[in-house]
Order: C-alpha cells, then structure tokens, then sequence
C-alpha cells in the first residue's frame, strides 16, 4: 500500500450502541450490574483480609481473583457507559492503547490465575499439608508477571500495525479484533503472535485446569469416605463454574468470523466485562459456608455500630 493513502491516527472514534429500542434501559441494567461488582468484590477483598477464618489458600486464591475482577470492570465499563450516553464518541489512540493493555493485562492474568487455582485445589486435596507453604504464594505473582509479558506483546505489536485513514471502531470498547480490522494489512509476523498469544494464555492454561481436575478426580477416588468426597467434590464445584462461564465467554466471542451481525452480538457480548465480575462474589459466597458466616459477622458488626 503507498504511503500516501496511510495517515496517522491521533484518535479513535468507538460507535457503541447507535440504534437500538431499549438502549436506555440495557444502559441502567449495565450500570446497576457494574455498581453491584463493584460492591462485591470489595466486600469478598475485606472478607479476605479482615476474617481469620478465610485466612487459607484458597481464599488467597479468591481475593486476588476479586481483585483482577474490580480492576478489570473498572477498565471498560467507565468508557463503554460514556461512550453510549454521550455525543462526543473519540478517544486519543494514547487512550486507546492504555484500556487496551490493561484489559488484555488482566484479562491474561485471570486465565493464568483460574489455572494456578485448579492446581492449588488438586494440591489441597492430595496434600492438605504442602498447600500454602508451596503453591500460594508463588503461583499469584507468577499470573500477574504472565498477563504483563503477553498483554506487553500483544498491545506493543497491535499498536505497530499501520492504520488507514479511517478511524472508526465498530465496538463498545478498545479491543482486538475491531483494532485488526482498523490496520490497512496485518504482518504474517502478528499473525504467529496471535497464535503464540492464543496459544500462551487459552490453550495453555485450559489443558493445565484439565489436568489438575483429573488429578482431582485420581485423588477424589483415593478416598473412602463418601462425606470426604463429598467435602472434595463441593469445593471444586465454584471455580469449575468460573472457569466454564470465563472461558466460554471468551470462546464466544473471539472463536467466529467477524461479520456485522457478529459486530453487534459482539457488543451486546461485550457486558461480560461486568457480568463476569458480579458472577463471580455471587458464585464464591452463595457455595461457601465460611464466607456467608463472615458476611453475617461483618453485617451484624456495622449494624452495632
């Protein structure tokens, strides 16, 4: 392509929701939504941290995961609401680079982090003992030093790419199939980085969870009593549940042709970025005793105070 049709881009302008019968109403329910993992995840975080008795690996595990939940929400769901109400629809492509690396940080950070729990719950269970003095405490920063490296790679190679003239991004947010559909041609180079980037932070954590929940069920089958496994069964059953509705939710939407119906389920899509976060507090502490008793413990301090 000659030089002369490529231009700089200084901004980008996302389209969000144009068109649409209940937009109003789908943006309130967005909001309540964003508020509601707000709260949850900041109350499961001081769960952790405040109650001795979630003082344990796997709530360790939990916290962190309502941590990544808190930050991820807020990267999106801020910039999605104010690109759909207001008129002015441009972000600086400085901007546009910044929610792009922090969403793909965290959201690379979270698959390495639900395989780091797969692997804390098979240790839990065939070696109670070794769980947080060997796993914990390593596996948490080694999933935040994953999302870096690749959110690094993936954001420094996307923002390399050379972009038409055109600046308008079919989507509710900074993300990467919209920004590869904006580059005048994609590198065969970006293409193995894609692959590698795939590779890396999907399939590779997939086949670690797989593997982990089939030790499991190895070590599940090792126990006599029924109550034992039971007991073992139930507190794999919440991050069984995460991991289906985080990777299916990824897998949806990244796993299809681009088409322009696919551009508007995508947005619509595009909720998980708070539905997950919400999901996820419910999920934890709906299932587990010990949490709902620090809940009713934490509720019953405030109301005496």
């Amino acid at each position: 392509m000659d030089e002369k049709n490529l231009t700089r881009v200084k901004e980008v302008t996302l389209l969000g929701f144009t068109t649409g019968v209940g937009l109003r109403l789908g943006l309130f329910i967005f909001l309540t939504i964003y508020v509601t993992s707000l709260l949850g995840n900041v109350t499961l975080i001081s769960l952790t941290c405040a109650d001795s008795r979630l003082h344990s690996p796997m709530y360790f595990f939990i916290g962190n995961l309502s941590f990544l939940d808190l930050r991820y929400s807020s990267v999106c769901a801020p910039k999605i609401l104010m690109t759909c109400i207001s008129e002015g629809k441009s972000i600086s492509f400085a901007g546009c680079l910044v929610q792009f690396f922090f969403s793909a940080r965290l959201a690379y950070s979270e698959c390495y982090l639900l395989a780091a729990m797969a692997y804390d719950r098979y240790v839990a269970i065939s070696n109670p003992l070794l769980c947080f003095r060997a796993t914990s405490p390593r596996l948490v920063p080694a999933s935040y030093l994953g999302g870096f490296v690749n959110a690094t790679i993936i954001t420094s190679e996307t923002f390399t790419l050379s972009f038409c003239g055109n600046n308008i991004l079919d989507d509710v947010f900074c993300d990467l199939p919209p920004l590869v559909k904006l580059a005048c041609d994609v590198r065969a180079s970006y293409q193995a980085v894609l692959y590698f980037i795939l590779a890396s932070n999907v399939i590779v954590p997939t086949l670690l969870i797989l593997a982990s929940y089939l030790f499991i069920m190895a070590a599940i089958l090792r126990i006599c009593s029924p109550q034992g496994r039971l007991k073992a069964f139930s507190k794999c059953g919440s991050h069984l549940t995460v991991v289906t509705l985080y990777y299916g939710s990824i897998l949806f939407v990244y796993s299809h042709p681009r088409t322009s119906y696919a551009l508007e389920r995508d947005k619509v899509v595009s909720f998980y970025t708070v539905v997950i976060p919400v999901l996820n507090p419910l999920i934890y502490s709906l299932r587990d005793k010990d949490v709902k008793d620090a809940l009713r413990k934490m509720l019953a301090r405030v109301k005496a105070s």
